[in-house]
């Protein structure tokens, strides 16, 4: 056990010191380039640890940067200079980050897509819905059953335009990507473009990457000590590369099967070939991630990029992040579907967001198109079923230093819900609009 019970973080709290925090973070550094040693990321942190404890002060508590100088200090000397710029890209990433949230930026973001993001804003103010003001007084006056019929038409015309581009492109393409965040509406989208392409006489012959999972073992960790499915480098990423190019020279692969209850994959496989008038579909988070696909030619690739582009502003002035948006959705589609209690959502969300930031966002320019999956109609039910629970966890949050991000997070939502008229009421939603995905519930538009 160490002798350094305490800690600083940059906030100025003070919380407990728990190496094992460090080892996970060298260990993360490590994946990002290839190497899966956590023995040896343990005995670098227990390096840090004893750099640490030589402070000559009993009630010494080390602030968070100095413990990062010294793990790059330990990395550097020990050899290890590719895992140490993958720490340090990242701690700088994360810093870059901080300041962005804490003031606002005179350069406009490069990863924002503007001439979408102006077509979804036309949108919203020709239907009265850029303001929650308007979205209430539509919801006020009756008219949700028209919003949900008007943010379902502008979903399909998306969707339509990308089966039209695959169409156009299809004695080029032998695949189709289609990506997004957490959240975003992969599922649904993938099914309504498949349904829609096979009218055209194309198939889509699904390559899931969840199978290419490595084994639990094997696997980076988040600061919680729980293993990191989010980050791409969870994949065996130079097996699906593999495999690829073997499909793409019609030759027959053997897809491995993951086991996520044991965390392993198993001795079955399923055998996989592309006949001739079949694309091979991925639907994944890090579609656009490089190292995905890196050994396919990019001309023969077609990239889909889904996220719910919502273009309102709340009673701040300020727009609706989309980020929260997908987080009510993963917390009512994880308590639907999996049976996984949306709290814990909520403190693990600044580590999915985190991923997202480092691993997706910055490829979404590598797109060939962009599909808003916002519905504007979605709010008003989000206020009904979730609005209590987060303004139980803005009290619960609120003076917990382990849990700055769920509090920051809930608080903003929480005074988002508490603005907008509530509808309990979910019959004019279809049974299969991309917003079942999260709600559930089948029934009948009336």
């Amino acid at each position: 056990m160490s002798k350094i019970q305490f800690i600083v973080k940059r906030s100025g709290a003070v919380v407990p010191f728990k190496p094992d925090r460090i080892t996970n973070a060298i260990y993360r550094a490590a994946v990002e380039v290839g190497g899966r040693d956590r023995e040896l990321a343990q005995n670098l942190a227990q390096q840090v640890v004893a750099l640490l404890e030589q402070n000559p002060d009993p009630d010494y508590q080390p602030h968070i940067e100095e413990i990062q100088d010294l793990v790059e200090k330990v990395l550097i000397e020990n050899g290890h200079a590719r895992v140490a710029k993958a720490y340090i890209l990242y701690r700088n990433e994360r810093t870059n980050h901080r300041k962005q949230q804490n003031a606002q930026s005179s350069r406009a973001s490069e990863n924002i897509p503007w001439a979408k993001i102006w077509h979804v804003l036309d949108w919203s103010v020709t239907h009265g819905l850029h303001t929650v003001a308007g979205l209430n007084k539509r919801v006020g006056a009756g008219e949700f059953s028209q919003i949900v019929t008007e943010s379902e038409a502008a979903y399909t015309v998306d969707i339509e335009k990308a089966v039209e581009s695959i169409v156009n492109r299809k004695e080029q393409l032998r695949m189709v990507l289609i990506t997004g965040p957490s959240s975003s509406g992969k599922t649904t989208t993938t099914i309504k473009i498949s349904e829609k392409l096979k009218a055209h006489g194309i198939t889509l012959a699904t390559l899931n990457v969840d199978n290419y999972f490595l084994n639990l073992e094997m696997h980076p960790k988040d600061e919680f000590g729980d293993y990191d499915f989010e980050t791409p480098h969870a994949l065996d990423l130079p097996l699906i590369n593999q495999q690829l190019a073997q499909l793409y020279e019609g030759k027959e692969i053997q897809v491995p099967r993951y086991d996520f209850k044991f965390g392993r994959r198993t001795n079955v496989l399923a055998p996989m070939k592309l006949h001739n008038d079949e694309l091979i579909l991925i639907d994944s988070l890090h579609g656009l991630f490089p190292g995905l696909t890196k050994d396919i030619a990019d001309g023969t690739k077609f990239k889909l990029y889904l996220e719910p582009l919502l273009q309102m502003k709340g009673e701040d002035g300020e727009y609706i992040h989309w980020t929260d948006i997908r987080l009510m959705r993963r917390m009512l589609r994880d308590a639907t579907h999996r049976a996984y209690d949306p709290r814990q959502t909520l403190e693990h969300w600044h580590y999915v967001r985190a991923s997202e930031m480092r691993h997706i966002i910055p490829n979404i320019t590598t797109a060939d198109m962009l599909i808003n999956s916002a519905m504007p109609f979605e709010l008003p039910i989000y206020a009904h079923r979730l609005l209590s629970q987060f303004a139980e966890w803005q009290d619960r949050y609120k003076r917990d230093p382990l849990k700055e991000d769920a509090y920051f997070r809930a608080n903003r939502i929480a005074a988002l819900l508490k603005s907008i008229q509530s509808v309990a009421d979910d019959r004019f939603i279809p049974s299969d609009s991309m917003i079942r995905e999260f709600i559930g519930g089948p029934t009948t538009k009336n």
